[in-house]
């Protein structure tokens, strides 16, 4: 029995707030070969407050995907729109503003800045976007407290465990109250305690906050906490079925 079934999920798309929407998408790479087919027409549809696990094995494409999901490469065919609004030709600019105010990214390291604290760093996005400092502050700590770590506002990178560390990562991305979160192996630099305990901080977030979350692991516990797991093999998605 798969996490959920197809049926299930086709009826639960159903008159629910779409965020994400793609049809078609293919993403070639030329290689000494010949060209190499990493996406073959995917389609995806995910709506509010859900998480999507795309689970697959290492250099499958589940990291272009999410790419071309965040806008930081272009499909060769196909469409994505988030909110409704098509963003695969829009121009650079456009694309960058799209992230800013619509994208939240989390990697399989947490790249927070060292010399900053926690806080600092989850201002960051919002200061860039041009938050007002006092304003910026109030949302980072109401970020660091979404992710359980309200005491840890003032401590650097190098006091925190990878857990925390990578918790920050999280509240960093969600600070800025983006439609939808990407996360690229988020819990692959984790130990399997630290890594559980994130699993259900992102399936609290989308639960209690209606966050949504696309999430590209090889991690089956994780697939398995998702509302919906597909999996990418051979450049095309299909259901994934948890006990094969």
């Amino acid at each position: 029995m798969s996490s959920i079934s197809e049926s299930h999920a086709n009826k639960d798309l159903e008159g629910r707030d779409l965020v994400l929407s793609v049809h078609g998408v293919s993403r070639s790479y030329s290689a000494p070969a010949g060209n190499l087919l990493v996406l073959d027409a995917v389609d995806l549809e995910v709506p509010r407050g859900t998480i999507l696990a795309i689970l697959g094995v290492s250099g499958v494409g589940k990291s272009t995907l999410l790419n071309i999901l965040g806008t930081l490469d272009r499909p060769d065919r196909g469409t994505v729109a988030i909110r409704g609004e098509r963003v695969e030709h829009l121009s650079e600019s456009a694309l960058a503003a799209v992230r800013a105010k619509r994208l939240g990214f989390v990697f399989q390291f947490h790249h927070l800045l060292p010399e900053f604290t926690a806080e600092e760093n989850v201002m960051m996005p919002l200061l860039i976007a041009g938050v007002e400092p006092g304003v910026a502050r109030a949302r980072a700590r109401e970020a660091l407290e979404s992710v359980g770590l309200p005491a840890r506002w003032s401590h650097l990178p190098s006091q925190l465990s990878g857990g925390e560390a990578q918790r920050v990562a999280v509240a960093r991305a969600l600070a800025p109250e983006p439609d939808l979160v990407l996360a690229d192996e988020p819990s692959g630099d984790l130990d399997p305690v630290s890594a559980e305990a994130l699993h259900d901080l992102l399936v609290r977030l989308a639960r209690e906050r209606q966050r949504t979350f696309v999430i590209a692991t090889h991690d089956e516990r994780l697939a398995r906490r998702a509302d919906r797991t597909v999996k990418l093999v051979d450049g095309r998605l299909s259901p994934w079925n948890s006990e094969v």
